[in-house]
């Protein structure tokens, strides 16, 4: 151990009786767990972790006794457990092979450089004596050697770089499982509002968190491995008080450095929700680009984005002056004051002339031990000034973990139906008072039942509380066409949200059939990447279409029956892949998505304005088709025309009141 002025014990070591190390510690001066790490009988890693300032863990890793990597976990300041993956032994089965790689080659390129030193010492040794054969010998040498060398350092990065590679595509797949389990995705965006830029998160941040966590572990494992190697060769050279006044230096200015970079995490944050913030501005305008156009509307958009610019310029502008002065405080301590200590450290046993070490030894003997010495001083020194700047990194690394853990933390919480949405209060108090209930999403009953669709006293509410129809009740059975009207914002698509078990049920009992018998045919259908096919029978996959029997034949009747035989007969073939919203007008994608409906034949479809660019005569038969292959429809739509294939109608006044009644002949129609 060593200890400092106020007796805080800086490293801690403990050794087993042939003084293999089993535990390694290092504290502040409170006292404080920065870094520990188990190693077992042959000097194997067992458990890593790395503490903030804080006292926050960031990394923790486990390794059994294989050398496979158990659980990988993040936990935030309240220690609250926030598992990255859960894996069994053996996990990243090629990746227990790069671990293993990586630690071999740092061992190796340790024992490289004490050679190095060594040889390059001997080899100006004998430039300094004028040896000729010694000289050639130990350059002969070092030339030998050159190829392994390279090799070690080629094989480490090969190591890290598929580390990085496999840690990001496992942590990019358990996100995305979770992103996409159930409505995941949909909420987030909708019934969430704390994660603004999802995308960023999913992509940019998780690689560069992978890259940081490999990065951190390997710029950590070599330097203690060379600090335990060069404390040991400087101890019989030099004594032992000059590595341990080396290290204290080190430890006391390395923890004086780690304050001073305390703003550097919440720096990161801020650095990527702003870079989140300027993509997602870039991305609406080529999202929107042909209704800005029409709006003339590209000098608001460049004020919008170049607004959203300043904002990110003006944080790295502050960034890079606090990284400047960091620099500046980093290479003073760290470099060149630590460079006169080792001076001071390394001359001592020289410069005393009754040190027994030297009492008999030569001018080329002194001057060897000397270069040997004081080469290792300096690169333990580097080591632990490695260590000292990893803190730099390892504070980035927490602002990356804060975005990454609060992330799994919402996905968490919404697939199990919890959501959190800040919205605007407004104080005015002469504005009309808005009815809310409470938001306990789940409070509601959902009943999974064929060919029935039934509200008993529910309430039709906005996932932020504002009732829209206080007291729903209707019941509808297969064989029944329900036309749905009112003004907009009346709830006609809350309606359908709630149905469609995208909005929580707040009260009541909902009975109807589960989700993958319900269709929605919105008034802009999507088109997915892929082929023509891929249009007819999204989101099902060409396996998916073989196991249910359906022939391409069969399709091609699809497409006549909405009268797009015209684009199979154009594109020649089902397996064409184009950008079907760009080759696809309006009216044609409406159909598609119709076709698309007769494919999966749901007991129940909800219609919504979806043949709004469709002529009378081809939408007058697509719903006639409807009911002959026995799918029920719940209809938005404003058209007169359709009344006539509706037994119900649910008319919405906007006002909390409702009307369902059977269509007759003296009902109103409403619509145009």
């Amino acid at each position: 151990m060593l200890l400092d002025e106020d007796r805080s014990i800086l490293p801690v070591m403990l050794l087993d009786e042939d003084r293999s190390i089993l535990l390694v510690m290092l504290l502040d001066k409170d006292r404080s767990i920065l870094l520990v790490m188990l190693l077992d009988e042959d000097r194997s890693i067992l458990l890593v972790m790395l503490l903030d300032e804080d006292r926050s863990i960031l990394p923790v890793m486990l390794l059994d006794k294989d050398r496979s990597i158990l659980p990988v976990m993040l936990l935030d300041k309240d220690r609250s457990l926030l598992p990255v993956s859960w894996i069994r032994t053996g996990l990243f089965y090629q990746s227990t092979g790069y671990l293993v790689l990586i630690a071999a080659m740092l061992v190796a390129r340790t024992y490289c450089d004490v050679w190095m030193i060594q040889n390059g010492t001997m080899i100006e040794s004998a430039i300094i004596g004028r040896s000729n054969t010694d000289f050639k010998n130990y350059l002969f040498n070092f030339c030998k050697v050159m190829p392994l060398i390279a090799l070690v350092n080629n094989f480490l990065k090969l190591g890290l770089n598929e580390l990085k590679l496999r840690f990001r595509v496992r942590l990019t797949k358990h996100l995305y499982d979770e992103y996409l389990k159930g409505y995941t995705y949909y909420k987030m965006g909708n019934l969430d509002n704390r994660i603004a830029n999802a995308d960023q998160l999913l992509t940019q941040d998780v690689e560069r968190f992978c890259n940081s966590v490999v990065d951190l572990y390997s710029n950590l494992s070599k330097p203690l491995l060379d600090i335990g190697l060069y404390i040991f060769k400087l101890t019989s050279a030099i004594g032992a008080q000059g590595p341990a006044s080396m290290m204290t230096y080190l430890l006391v200015s390395g923890l004086f450095l780690t304050r001073l970079r305390r703003p550097i995490g919440k720096m990161t944050v801020t650095e990527q929700r702003y870079e989140g913030e300027y993509r997602y501005v870039n991305s609406r305008l080529i999202t929107n680009s042909e209704e800005i156009a029409f709006y003339n509307g590209n000098m608001r958009e460049k004020q919008t984005i170049h607004s959203t610019f300043k904002k990110l310029v003006d944080h790295l502008h502050k960034f890079i002056f606090f990284r400047f002065s960091m620099g500046f405080v980093d290479s003073l301590i760290a470099k060149y004051i630590a460079t006169v200590v080792g001076y001071l450290v390394v001359s001592r046993p020289f410069l005393n002339l009754a040190d027994p070490r030297h009492m008999n030894s030569s001018q080329p003997e002194l001057l060897e031990d000397y270069y040997q010495s004081g080469r290792m001083l300096l690169r333990m020194s580097q080591a632990l000034g490695r260590i000292v700047l990893a803190g730099r990194e390892m504070t980035r690394l927490s602002g990356f973990t804060m975005r990454i853990t609060e992330l799994m933390k919402v996905l968490k919480e919404l697939n199990s139906g919890k959501y959190e949405r800040t919205m605007v209060s407004h104080q005015d108090k002469e504005s009309e008072a808005v009815e809310r209930v409470p938001l306990v999403p789940g409070s509601g009953q959902i009943i999974n039942v064929d060919h029935v669709i039934k509200f008993e006293h529910t309430p039709l509410s906005t996932p932020n509380g504002d009732i829209l129809i206080k007291d729903l009740t209707f019941e509808v059975r297969s064989g029944t066409n329900v036309l749905v009207c009112g003004p907009n914002g009346c709830g006609k698509s809350s309606l359908f949200r709630v149905l469609g078990e995208l909005w929580p049920l707040f009260g009541g009992r909902l009975t109807k059939p589960e989700r993958g018998k319900l269709f929605y045919v919105p008034q802009r259908p999507y088109m997915t990447l892929g082929t023509l096919r891929d249009q007819v029978i999204y989101p099902d996959t060409y396996e998916e279409q073989k196991r249910k029997g359906i022939s391409d034949q069969v399709l091609k009747e699809y497409l006549d029956n909405v009268q797009l035989g015209h684009i199979l007969d154009r594109e020649g073939t089902w397996d064409t892949v184009q950008d079907w919203m760009d080759v696809l007008s309006g009216g044609e994608k409406q159909r598609m998505a119709m076709a698309r409906l007769f494919y999966h034949k749901p007991q129940f479809a909800i219609l919504d304005e979806c043949t709004s660019a469709v002529s009378v005569d081809v939408e007058d038969f697509i719903y006639s088709h409807c009911r002959t292959v026995g799918i029920s429809l719940f209809t938005v739509s404003h058209r007169k025309s359709l009344w006539k294939h509706h037994e119900y109608y649910l008319h919405m006044d906007g006002r909390g009141n409702y009307d369902f009644k059977p269509i007759t002949e003296e009902t109103i129609e409403f619509g145009s």
